[in-house]
């Protein structure tokens, strides 16, 4: 991309940002109703008298199913590129709120998630490629944008569960369709860019499949991103899927208020997420990394024994540090294995999805035995790992 105003853009400039925007859209769109799944948690489990462990199964199912196949789909891609795997992503994620949208037992909660699943196991491989593609050099900036279309949906999705699912019952899920709608027309623009981009890059790739690196250097540093993919979602999923939960029962707020506080450290995080992208560019990816994840330590340890307005506070800071790290993370990837851009962004979103949902079932179990503070007392430990980042090696571009 180029700093030069719209009206003076070239054609070729003029056309990345829109593909970038409109996968940044798209990923806004997609992120919104998998984001609707935690903030109905409160309704299921008034509605179904689920437990913390069920709720938890339910977060566990969705985030399994997204990372098992996302490795693989993005490999799969990076040797046969599709025009078809965004379109069939977003219709398996519509499929899903039809599914929610009717459920009434326990199982058919599951089996919506699980179907929810599958469609973010194909749509963030393709995406993040999508995006990349779109990025004309500045990969940092461009990942970022794109995270923070799913930040900022994610972020929307307990508001717009508090204003419009909570009170007109679970058949409003069914109006989210409209959104799926729109996201489809979307990508059926962008699918004959996208083939011809990826074929166009495919010798490329193909010729970058190994940095020159030593393998055993390789595999450590993917275990070190890996481990810090683990801090970053494990912390986050805590938040996401019980911090809800954890205001209602230590400052007894009624729903409606903890989603609105939710939505404080989501929108938190979509802003982190934007700004994240030109400081990468700018001072590297391990530096970003380091800092991001590291640096919200202090926050997250003194957010347990804070009151109302302190919690809230300190909420926003976590979300605006911490957010940066994961398009850091990919980006880093990325540019160590630059002939697997797929294979990369499959495996760090599958991970950060499988974390998020092993994290949630074991926090959920967590909270039923001792506690929903506990389990942020245990969490608030987490970003001690952030001092891994001191081993990553430095990357030259």
């Amino acid at each position: 991309m180029t700093s030069l105003p719209a009206d003076r853009m070239r054609p070729a400039d003029r056309i990345l940002v829109q593909i970038l925007v409109g996968v940044t859209l798209c990923h806004l769109i997609n992120d919104v109703i998998q984001a609707l799944l935690p903030a109905l948690y409160p309704m299921f489990k008034a509605d179904l008298g689920l437990s913390f462990t069920q709720i938890g199964t339910i977060g566990l199912m969705f985030q399994v199913t997204a990372s098992i196949f996302q490795p693989m789909i993005g490999l799969l891609t990076d040797r046969h590129p599709s025009r078809l795997g965004l379109p069939i992503a977003l219709g398996l994620t519509g499929t899903s709120l039809l599914l929610l949208s009717q459920a009434q037992s326990y199982p058919a909660v599951l089996v919506a998630a699980i179907v929810m699943g599958l469609g973010s196991s194909i749509f963030h491989p393709e995406a993040a490629r999508a995006a990349r593609l779109s990025s004309g050099g500045r990969y940092g900036l461009a990942q970022s944008v794109f995270q923070v279309g799913g930040s900022v949906g994610t972020s929307l999705a307990p508001v717009l569960a508090a204003f419009v699912i909570l009170p007109l019952g679970q058949a409003a899920i069914l109006s989210f369709v409209l959104l799926v709608l729109a996201g489809l027309l979307i990508v059926t623009r962008i699918s004959a860019w996208y083939l011809e981009a990826q074929l166009q890059h495919r010798a490329a790739l193909r010729s970058a499949a190994a940095s020159g690196r030593p393998r055993p250097q390789v595999i450590a540093t993917i275990t070190i991103l890996c481990l810090l993919i683990f801090a970053k979602n494990i912390y986050t999923t805590s938040i996401q899927n019980y911090y809800t939960f954890y205001l209602i029962d230590q400052f007894g707020l009624p729903v409606q208020s903890a989603q609105l506080l939710l939505f404080l450290f989501l929108g938190a995080i979509a802003v982190g997420t934007l700004l994240g992208g030109p400081l990468t560019d700018r001072f590297g990816t391990r530096f970003v990394i380091w800092f991001s994840i590291l640096g919200c330590l202090p926050f997250t340890l003194a957010l347990p024994y804070a009151n109302l307005p302190l919690a809230c506070l300190l909420s926003v800071l976590i979300g605006l540090i911490l957010s940066s790290a994961f398009s850091a993370i990919v980006v880093f990837g990325q540019e160590l294995l630059p002939g697997r851009v797929g294979l990369i962004a499959g495996l760090f979103f599958g991970l950060a999805f499988g974390f998020s949902g092993i994290g949630a079932v074991t926090l959920g179990m967590l909270a039923d035995a001792y506690g929903i503070r506990t389990v942020f007392v245990l969490c608030s430990y987490l970003p001690v790992l952030g001092f891994l980042a001191l081993f990553l090696p430095r990357l030259v571009r």
